[in-house]
């Protein structure tokens, strides 16, 4: 196979190469698109994930700081955890990870991302298959907790519990 690509673009895969020691462009290139193809997989998942979002916004933009933690209370279902870090005066970094349905995932996301004062964000998508079987758990106080665990795809086609 032949690839034609301009020199900057060889440069940046030379550099890429280097620095992660390939013995040669070709493997590097192989996994390139390996993670190209892994991503295009994740994007295309439909049913569950867990995924990480992360943003950096500016945390002065007009209500957007209010905005953006009033999303995740009103996604409570999906968001599971946050970590907010204060990158200098004028911006913040969070990472948001994220439990469900993978359309609903993409759309806070999305709901996000596009907030004015949000100079950039990256949306990471795992899928995940449901057990087949609802847990039922009871807790110290008698009561019943029903719910549905679900893990990576990639753990459930392993084969490994």
């Amino acid at each position: 196979m032949t690839m034609t690509i301009d020199a900057e673009q060889l440069a940046t895969l030379d550099a890429y190469a280097s620095a992660r020691g390939y013995a040669s462009r070709s493997e590097a290139m192989r996994d390139i698109l390996r993670e190209v193809e892994a991503r295009q997989v994740a994007e295309e998942a439909e049913g569950n994930c867990f995924a990480t979002l992360t943003y950096v916004y500016e945390h002065e933009t007009r209500e957007l700081a209010r905005r953006l933690t009033a999303a995740q209370h009103d996604h409570h279902d999906l968001s599971v955890a946050a970590l907010h870090v204060h990158v200098d005066h004028d911006d913040c970094l969070e990472v948001v990870v994220l439990k469900g349905a993978t359309a609903d995932v993409r759309a806070f996301a999305d709901a996000v991302t596009t907030q004015r004062g949000v100079r950039a964000g990256s949306l990471h998508v795992i899928p995940a298959t449901r057990h087949a079987n609802p847990v039922a758990s009871v807790s110290e106080r008698g009561t019943s907790a029903g719910h549905v665990h679900v893990r990576p795809a990639a753990v459930e086609d392993s084969g490994k519990p």
